[in-house]
């Protein structure tokens, strides 16, 4: 926590955009620095991330990445799940988004099947919202790995997303 509160608003703006990129999200989270812990900086990026305007999601929506999958799974499990991502993808024009937080790596697989399976029924609308509350969680999540143990902040990264997807699936 030190090192965002304390950090030049570039950098500490550069740190919160590996967690959700979202410019307006991150410029938010900076300027409303000194955060006196933990879950005062998540009561706030929870804040901001329920006010994203359309082309903030569109920003964030961007730049995720595909949930991993198990390194043991099937390539036919890999084939179908490429297929519902493709279909996901035609209809709603970003990637599918899904916070796996907590999860276990058995589970995943099957978790994100039926949760790909039950948005693709969704309106446009709808799944923008539900997809908004994943960037959400996405975001609380990777907001506890960045304070780490220690309460302190990594640097940034050329990779915005690299704690939560070491391997995602092959598009």
């Amino acid at each position: 926590m030190e090192r965002l509160n304390t950090a030049p608003s570039d950098e500490a703006s550069r740190t919160l955009l590996t967690c959700l990129n979202s410019r307006h999200w991150a410029h938010r989270l900076t300027s409303h620095r000194p955060y006196p812990d933990l879950p005062s900086l998540l009561a706030a990026a929870d804040e901001a991330a329920y006010d994203l305007s359309p082309d903030d999601l569109t920003e964030a929506l961007a730049a995720e990445t595909l949930p991993p999958l198990p390194q043991d799974t099937y390539a036919a499990a890999h084939t179908a799940l490429n297929a519902a991502y493709a279909a996901y993808e035609a209809r709603f024009g970003h990637v599918f988004v899904m916070c796996l937080d907590g999860m276990d790596a058995d589970e995943a697989l099957d978790h994100v099947l039926a949760g790909i399976r039950s948005r693709l029924a969704n309106d446009p609308d709808e799944e923008r919202l539900v997809a908004s509350e994943e960037l959400r969680r996405l975001a609380r999540g990777r907001l506890v790995q960045l304070s780490g143990a220690r309460g302190t902040a990594r640097p940034a990264t050329d990779d915005p997303h690299p704690a939560n997807h070491p391997n995602p699936p092959p598009r």
